[in-house]
C-alpha cells in the first residue's frame, strides 16, 4: 500500500484493511460544485479507488469563494465544472480513476450513470435532483449520502439500504423549507466544508465496515446551533420509493422540453429531448454573424445574444443568463435556434 496513505491507515478504525476496502470503492459524486467538490477532494485523497464526478454548469466568478477544486483561469476559460474538476483531482492523487462526466442528471439517464458505483455522494443544489437521486440508488441497492447547506446551515442524511430505515421521500415532511437558496439568502464557505466533511465521514465509515445510522443532523456554524435526529422510526410503509413496491416516481422521464431556475444567479436552464441534439462546431459556424462573444470549446458553445449569455451544451442544454423567466428564456433560445 502507498505511503501516501500512512497516516490514514494508523487510524484504529480503517486500518490497513479499511484502506485497501477504501482503495477497492468506486464512488459517485453527482454534482462537482461547492459540496460536491469538497467532498471529492477528500475522497481522492483518502484514495478511493475510482471517482465519478458528473455536473450540467460551468464555472462563474461568484462560484470561487466557496468551490475549492477551482481557480480563475478556469473561469476564465469557461471550463465545465466537471471537467475543471477531473484535471485538478488527477493532479491531487494519480491512484484514484478520475471521470469527469458534464451532463444533467435526468430520470433518463440516472440509472446509467450510478450503475457500476457502489456509493453516491450529494452534491446537487436542489431538491427534485435530490429526490431522483433517492429514487435512483433505491432501485440499484446504493448508499445514498445526502447533503445540503444555505448561509450558515447545513444538513445531511446518509440513507442506506437496509428495509427497516427511511429515505429521503419518507422525510420530505420534516426537512427544512426550500424557499431558502445560496440566491436568496447567500451561503459561506465554512458550513459548505462541515457539511462535505459530515457526508464523507459517514461514507468512509460505511466503507470500511460500520453501520449506517440513519440519523438527520444539522448545524448552524452562525449561530452555534446544532441538532441531530434518529429518523428510525420515520419509515413510512406506504411510501412510493422505499415500500414493499415501490414505484420509484421521480424516475418518470418525459419527452418534453425541461426548465429549471438555477441556484446561485439569474439563469434558466433548458433541457431539449434526445431528438433535438445539436452539433456544436456546425452550432457555432452557423451563428457566427448573429452574436457577439461567441467561445466553442469541446463542452460547450457560449455567446452573447439580445443581451444574454447563452450557453450551449453538447447533450441539448442551455443556460440562458440575465433571466429568471422562463418564458422569456425560451424566446430567447427559440430566436437563436429557430
Amino acid at each position: 500500500m502507498s505511503q501516501k496513505y500512512s497516516r490514514q491507515e494508523l487510524f484504529a478504525p480503517i486500518g490497513k484493511e479499511g484502506q485497501k476496502r477504501i482503495r477497492a470503492a468506486k464512488v459517485f459524486i453527482l454534482g462537482a460544485g461547492a459540496l460536491g467538490s469538497s467532498g471529492a477532494e477528500m475522497l481522492v485523497r483518502a484514495g478511493v479507488g475510482e471517482v465519478t464526478i458528473v455536473d450540467r454548469d460551468i464555472l462563474e466568478w461568484t462560484n470561487l469563494h466557496r468551490q475549492q477544486l477551482y481557480a480563475e483561469e478556469d473561469v476564465v476559460a469557461q471550463l465545465p465544472k466537471a471537467a475543471a474538476a477531473e484535471k485538478r483531482l488527477r493532479a491531487i492523487n494519480s491512484d484514484v480513476k478520475i471521470n469527469g462526466i458534464v451532463a444533467d442528471v435526468t430520470p433518463r439517464n440516472v440509472l446509467e450513470l450510478f450503475e457500476g458505483h457502489d456509493f453516491v455522494l450529494d452534491g446537487t443544489d436542489n431538491i427534485e435532483t435530490r429526490l431522483l437521486a433517492n429514487d435512483a440508488c433505491l432501485q440499484l441497492g446504493l448508499p445514498f449520502f445526502m447533503g445540503a447547506c444555505v448561509g450558515s446551515y447545513g444538513l445531511t442524511f446518509p440513507i442506506g439500504v437496509a428495509e427497516d430505515q427511511p429515505c429521503l421521500h419518507c422525510l420530505l415532511e420534516a426537512l427544512p423549507p426550500q424557499s431558502l437558496t445560496c440566491d436568496t439568502v447567500g451561503v459561506i464557505s465554512p458550513i459548505v466544508v462541515t457539511t462535505a466533511a459530515r457526508q464523507t465521514a459517514e461514507l468512509l465509515k460505511y466503507i470500511t465496515g460500520a453501520e449506517m445510522n440513519p440519523r438527520l443532523e444539522s448545524t448552524d456554524l452562525w449561530t452555534g446551533e446544532r441538532a441531530a435526529m434518529n429518523v428510525k422510526s420515520m419509515k413510512k410503509p406506504s411510501c412510493p420509493s422505499c415500500s414493499d413496491n415501490p414505484s420509484y416516481p421521480f424516475l418518470s422521464a418525459t419527452e418534453m422540453v425541461r426548465t429549471a431556475v438555477l441556484c446561485g444567479r439569474d439563469t434558466v436552464q433548458l433541457t431539449w429531448p434526445k431528438s433535438r441534439q445539436i452539433e456544436l462546431a456546425v452550432f457555432a459556424e452557423t451563428i457566427k454573424g448573429t452574436v457577439s462573444k461567441l467561445v466553442h470549446n469541446p463542452f460547450l458553445v457560449s455567446c452573447e445574444y439580445h443581451n444574454h449569455r447563452l450557453v450551449l451544451f453538447c447533450d441539448g442544454r442551455m443556460l440562458v443568463h440575465g433571466t429568471k423567466d422562463v418564458t422569456e428564456a425560451r424566446k430567447i433560445a427559440a430566436g437563436l435556434l429557430g
